[in-house]
């Protein structure tokens, strides 16, 4: 237990030092002068190229290549400050101009929101000209490439994303509007808040956080009271792969409790990913991974090895596709897995088993096995309550 708490402490002494380093901008530095400034300077470039006779383009690092990638043990993957893939927007080029055309709206929009000192979702911004973006997917894939261009946290923008998270337990705070939530309730969940960074007041006796995978295991948490008869504890879901609101409330709860944050999750390479992404962060959201990444995220289960220490019926077991052959030898080569020789360890043992099992498979041994006897076992045998 004290080598686990050792190895906590270690990675908090790394942000530390990761975040004081000229790596990383920090949030206190960035003012909404600093945002109208970056957004004019985009402006001027523009009316500069006019003026030359030049078609203006729109240039920011590549949000989707892994060679603009670098990994840290203290942040997970961030996009380093020497990245040189970058990807253009041009004015002059049929495949482009349309984009060029929304980036430069929404990016009117984000002026006017950040000057006034206001807020809007995403979905506002697309039900304010639903016709010219045709897609809600178009406005959120403009927003974060705004937000790398200027290389600013997209929440400086002023434009909030609509939450798809829930949490549950011993947690209590105030909204940015004085709205005073409470999440000790044993039969419902709150919405993870669409602003997490404006929280304050946060207050909680959580013994740990634990990160669920998926909604009908975060249902079943609830419904057997599970914050409650274990220890004090909070329950976090995404509902799959997690939006980016759930990423900063963990984040947020762990800055804030300095407690142990657990991973559950299916067994399979999809439910890794998952986790990986709370842990060591994403590509396309690298610019950004120090308000969003949770390095110190353990791998709590479902782990491949208990399929065969739990001896789970071959019926409930799921044979592995292509599909997840692939992605399982992709998670192989990412660079945070030579750090963790014991998830290697699993996800080798996975490959070489070549089945799955989903976390609700537990019920094949006891209707209440998960909450019952498989979590407390977990949890005592790590010295963690």
């Amino acid at each position: 237990m004290s080598e686990r708490f050792v190895e906590v402490d270690r990675l908090q002494a790394e942000i530390q030092k990761y975040r004081s380093s000229e790596l990383l901008l920090q949030d206190a530095e960035i003012t909404s002068q600093d945002v109208l400034l970056r957004i004019e300077k985009v402006i001027l470039e523009i009316i500069t190229s006019l003026t030359k006779e030049e078609a203006p383009v729109l240039v920011f690092h590549n949000r989707s290549s892994w060679a603009n990638v670098r990994f840290n043990s203290a942040v997970g993957l961030h996009m380093g400050p020497d990245s040189s893939t970058v990807t253009t927007i041009r004015s002059d080029c049929s495949s482009s101009v349309n984009r060029f055309a929304l980036t430069l709206k929404v990016l009117s929009a984000v002026y006017k929101l950040v000057q006034s000192n206001t807020f809007a979702t995403k979905r506002d911004i697309y039900y304010n000209d639903t016709q010219l973006f045709r897609t809600q997917r178009a406005v959120d894939s403009i927003v974060d490439d705004i937000s790398c261009m200027l290389k600013v946290p997209r929440r400086s923008l002023h434009v909030l994303a609509t939450s798809k998270g829930f949490l549950s337990g011993n947690l209590s705070y105030m909204e940015e509007d004085g709205t005073k939530v409470n999440c000790s309730s044993a039969s419902t969940a709150v919405s993870v808040s669409s602003n997490v960074c404006g929280i304050k007041n946060i207050s909680s006796h959580a013994k740990f956080v634990l990160i669920v995978e998926k909604d009908a295991t975060f249902q079943r948490l609830l419904d057997d009271g599970f914050c409650s008869k274990l220890a004090p504890c909070i329950i976090i879901t995404g509902k799959g792969v997690p939006d980016v609101n759930s990423r900063l409330m963990v984040r947020k709860l762990w800055d804030t409790l300095h407690v142990p944050i657990f991973a559950l999750v299916d067994a399979d390479p999809h439910g890794i990913e998952i986790m990986c992404i709370y842990k060591y962060g994403s590509v396309s959201m690298s610019f950004e991974a120090q308000n969003l990444t949770v390095p110190s995220v353990m791998w709590l289960g479902l782990l491949p090895s208990d399929i065969e220490r739990l001896r789970l019926p071959k019926d409930v077991l799921i044979p592995f596709s292509k599909k997840d052959e692939s992605k399982l030898t992709s998670l192989l080569r990412r660079p945070y897995v030579v750090c963790q020789p014991a998830w290697e360890k699993e996800m080798e043992k996975m490959l070489k088993q070549r089945q799955k099992a989903e976390i609700q498979s537990l019920t094949s041994l006891a209707p209440d096995f998960l909450t019952s006897v498989y979590l407390p076992n977990k949890l005592r045998y790590g010295g963690w309550i």
